[in-house]
């Protein structure tokens, strides 16, 4: 790789960062193809940029950008998960292979600037997904129209009820 294409790549990885609202760092050693492809597969559907790095080209990028403080981090394999809308989801699904692939780990992530630890990680991958709280929200702000409107039909079905024992009790 020349020097133009290495200058190309820092670019373009110091707009993705500025752009990005959450940047994660990980130890990719010892996962295999089937596990990296199912991962970015996961990944790519969560709307995550996932790509292996240069630990200088990184660094060079990181410089003025929000994933400042990731340059402490940047030694061996690196991996860099990019999100820019649901910080959740890349969380959840990099700590679940960091569970469930023995060599793989995280090494830190930034989320608006912050630096997160690896138990900020995990906290943020225990947290509902951006569809389930909108759902739930929607699901609380639903309930009283809902009941109001279940009050307000059970009148009319309780006068028809007292109607018709009334006229049963007179047919009687």
């Amino acid at each position: 790789m020349n020097r133009t294409e290495k200058e190309e790549i820092v670019q373009e990885l110091t707009a993705r960062l500025k752009e990005t609202q959450a940047a994660f760092l990980a130890d990719y050693r010892g996962i295999n193809v089937e596990q990296v492809t199912e991962m970015r597969r996961e990944l790519t559907q969560a709307g995550v940029e996932y790509r292996v790095v240069k630990n200088n080209l990184l660094k060079l990028a990181a410089k003025g950008t929000p994933a400042e403080p990731l340059q402490d981090f940047c030694s061996g394999p690196t991996a860099l998960a990019l999100s820019g809308a649901d910080p959740v989801a890349p969380a959840k699904i990099l700590s679940k292979y960091a569970k469930d692939v023995e060599p793989f780990e995280l090494k830190a992530a930034v989320l608006d600037g912050q630096l997160l630890s690896i138990a900020d990680i995990t906290a943020l991958a225990d947290l509902p997904s951006r569809e389930e709280m909108l759902g739930k929200m929607l699901g609380s702000l639903n309930a009283p129209v809902t009941n109001f409107v279940g009050t307000m039909a059970a009148i009319p079905r309780s006068l028809v009820q007292v109607l018709n024992a009334i006229g049963q009790s007179k047919s009687a």
